[in-house]
């Protein structure tokens, strides 16, 4: 075997590896709205949102309930994550990549407010106010947003099959949105805000992935994704909580040590380590196939996810969410067939 065998032989098995990482992604994501459905039935979250209806209104019970469930799911994630790291003998690999602000760490505490306040809060707020299969869907265009940041900011390549994919993706995208918008306008009445935190969701984890993908150039996604995490903990539970206790009055603190019940400890537990470790998987695409192609393959997450759905809740989708799903899914099947060849390298020169 010469050279340039072992090298496309190495190439293909990079390209392989770094699509499996994207398809634990897209099954550990899917699993992960299983809990993030659930939590919402549970004290002190249940309680919380009757409370503040009565004296707020039910939109704003609806979003602040998932501000509260969303920083705890960033707290779980970053025990989870530590674990990990310990694990891996990394912390001092943490402790240098943290002490490198400007050439390291400020891509993750950047990533952190795209992905934490806005894609995970739109996510959880899109599932309050329209429920857990929109949720679950709503995001499936956020491959279109990372493959063309990455592109314009870094030069990462896309080609011609990757764009066809990327098209067919915002297809389903529109259909998501414009037929669930539809049919709930028949209906008499349309759930706005869900809306706008699906668009969230999108947008941010689209933004996040580009801008992980700058930190992935010198940092090792395990560390990467840690630090990540930290920053969205610092954000929810030093700024944003705060300022929801002190604005609108609400004792957010009382009911997040109501929330350390057996019940919950164990909900949160499940969506803490299903996250974490499908971030794990997402960080680790990146390096190997682009944040393009790793957000296209993790993408599959909306058909894993509507399938845990329906087999743990009996949820049935609206045919629009089907539709949409599909075209979504296959559009990542479109950039998953690539040849090795065309991305053996991810920039353009």
């Amino acid at each position: 075997m010469d050279v340039q065998e072992l090298r496309k032989l190495e190439l293909k098995r990079k390209v392989n590896k770094g699509y499996m990482w994207a398809f634990f992604c897209a099954v550990l994501w899917g699993l992960w709205y299983i809990p993030g459905t659930i939590i919402w039935a549970l004290p002190p979250f249940d309680s919380m949102w009757v409370n503040i209806d009565a004296s707020n209104g039910a939109s704003a019970a609806t979003v602040v309930t998932a501000l509260l469930i969303s920083a705890f799911n960033a707290l779980t994630v970053i025990l989870a994550l530590l674990v990990w790291n310990g694990v891996l003998g990394k912390f001092g690999e943490m402790k240098r990549t943290l002490k490198a602000f400007h050439p390291c760490s400020k891509w993750f505490f950047a990533a952190s407010i795209f992905g934490g306040p806005i894609a995970i809060l739109g996510s959880f707020i899109a599932i309050g106010f329209v429920g857990p299969a929109f949720g679950a869907v709503a995001a499936l265009l956020y491959p279109v947003t990372g493959s063309i940041l990455a592109y314009l900011w870094y030069g990462e390549k896309i080609t011609k099959r990757a764009a066809v994919g990327i098209f067919v993706i915002m297809i389903g995208g529109i259909t998501i949105f414009v037929g669930g918008a539809l049919t709930e306008l028949s209906a008499g009445s349309i759930a706005w805000v869900g809306y706008i935190g699906g668009l969230m969701a999108a947008v941010g984890w689209g933004v996040e992935g580009a801008i992980a993908g700058k930190g992935l150039d010198i940092a090792e996604p395990d560390v990467g994704i840690t630090l990540r995490f930290l920053g969205e903990n610092l954000i929810y539970w030093v700024i944003l909580i705060p300022i929801v206790v002190v604005a609108m009055g609400i004792p957010m603190f009382s009911y997040a040590i109501e929330a350390l019940n057996p019940m919950a400890i164990l909900v949160l537990a499940f969506a803490g380590i299903t996250f974490g470790f499908c971030y794990v998987s997402w960080y680790k695409s990146f390096p190997l196939i682009g944040v393009g192609r790793g957000q296209g393959v993790a993408n599959l997450y909306g058909l894993c996810a509507v399938i845990f759905i329906y087999l743990f809740f009996g949820s049935v989708p609206e045919w629009t969410i089907w539709v949409g799903a599909a075209l979504c899914i296959t559009g990542s099947f479109i950039m998953f067939f690539e040849e090795a060849g065309e991305i053996e390298s991810l920039r353009g020169d």
